[in-house]
């Protein structure tokens, strides 16, 4: 059975149609529930976790005291290559699901969907199709930057595509591509809006400790390309790992400077500049409780969940910061610290890090969201993702409103002053 591409449906039935029968044995909406990892789902998680039951149904009951794989076998980026397709042109129940109030897709529920496929790609990759074996946990490490190309309409249809292009020991890069299909008379045009590069890391579903992963062999020119640069990056990413931040000469400058005006906001503050506002006063927060609906198949809490909630905060952030409706461009790199589990009491705090505003006609806000998994009962409280998203402001708003203007950002203590310059300094140094 073919499961490289996925057909996206609605997950309501229509107002105009009988809804389904329970009893239907060839209803898709007949599944036993322990099929189910949990009920919290987008049209693409509801699809995509049918899928992994239908190939890997070991994985949700695995045989007790199964051995870990005993042979690694060689793959190819080919065979964990998978495809979904949102038909937004002739399902409007799908479309309704997916559309913002500017008839464009909603980006939270796009970056819940990219996790849900990078996830699913994974798993095709470290399958040994071995039923007496036991399956690796795969948790999702870090997430690189998404930069969005170009808005991405509801009106067409959309397409969601990737496979892995790099393994390690134990990690897993997967590179995901979000293309809008667009018709022009008989021609179908295909652009891509977003690219993405997902990491995992296999651990012993056990033992809990580092696990090998199967082998990859770039088969095409494009994919042995693909394989060199994110070898690359992983080089890069162990060198980054293991530095440690030496102070340069002009740092504590920087850092007085940027507290000049903030010092002023504290201390004078009816003289303080009107351009400008303390960060603390940009600060937004909401918490939640971790639900089991919200589960993956290992019972921890997916990071596409915790993607979707911390845009949305970004985004409120973004839109009562500068008094106009925001408009996403992009996210940077995501590092997943520590897992979050069902039952934990989760807060997202978010602020606006610093302004940009190097383009006139296109000032960024950049946007800060800390997770925090925070324990009562112990009185503790541990970062578990640190989230970067930068916002613009829609053109159109902007237009109509002769007297916008964004505000600066200053720090009023040295810790944040750090922060600012520590994300200042990751930017450029992207952009070298």
């Amino acid at each position: 059975m073919e499961f490289n591409t996925i057909k996206i449906n609605s997950t309501f039935t229509s107002p105009f149609e009988s809804s389904p029968r329970a009893d239907d044995e060839n209803s898709p909406f007949r599944k036993p529930l322990s099929l189910w990892p949990g009920m919290y789902h987008s049209p693409v998680t509801a699809a995509l976790w049918e899928t992994r039951t239908k190939i890997f149904e070991r994985l949700l009951d695995p045989p007790k005291d199964a051995p870990p794989q005993s042979e690694l076998l060689t793959k190819t980026p080919t065979q964990s290559r998978t495809t979904i397709l949102y038909n937004f042109s002739t399902d409007y129940i799908l479309r309704e699901q997916y559309r913002d109030p500017w008839n464009e897709v909603r980006i939270g529920k796009l970056l819940e969907d990219l996790d849900a496929l990078a996830g699913t790609i994974s798993v095709k990759h470290c399958s040994d199709e071995d039923s007496m074996t036991r399956p690796l946990l795969l948790v999702t490490a870090s997430v690189d930057k998404m930069v969005l190309k170009k808005t991405i309409s509801v009106d067409g249809d959309l397409k969601m595509a990737g496979s892995v292009i790099w393994v390690g020991r134990s990690s897993i890069e997967v590179q995901l591509e979000v293309t809008q299909l667009s018709t022009d008379s008989t021609v179908i045009t295909e652009t891509v809006a977003l690219t993405a590069n997902f990491i995992f890391v296999a651990r012993d579903s056990k033992t809990g400790k580092a696990a090998p992963v199967n082998r990859l062999e770039p088969q095409t020119e494009t994919e042995k390309v693909l394989y060199k640069e994110a070898d690359e990056r992983n080089v890069l990413r162990k060198l980054k790992k293991g530095e440690k931040k030496n102070i340069e000469n002009g740092e504590e400058n920087r850092v007085d400077s940027l507290l000049a005006e903030g010092r002023i906001f504290c201390d004078m503050p009816a003289l303080a500049n009107r351009d400008a506002i303390l960060l603390k006063n940009t600060r937004l927060e909401n918490s939640l409780m971790c639900q089991p609906q919200q589960r993956n198949i290992h019972g921890r809490i997916f990071g596409g969940f915790l993607m979707h909630r911390a845009f949305e905060l970004a985004f409120s952030t973004a839109y009562t910061f500068a008094g106009l409706m925001p408009y996403f461009l992009e996210v940077d790199h995501v590092d997943f610290l520590r897992p979050v589990d069902v039952g934990d009491f989760l807060r997202f705090k978010s602020c606006v890090l610093y302004t940009e505003f190097e383009h006139a006609e296109q000032p960024l806000i950049n946007v800060e969201v800390v997770a925090h998994v925070t324990r009562p009962e112990l009185r503790s409280s541990e970062v578990s993702n640190t989230f970067y998203f930068t916002f613009t402001v829609r053109p159109e708003a902007k237009a109509n409103n002769d007297k916008f203007r964004i505000r600066k950002v200053v720090p009023a203590t040295e810790e944040e002053a750090r922060r600012i310059l520590e994300r200042m300094d990751a930017e450029s140094s992207l952009l070298k």
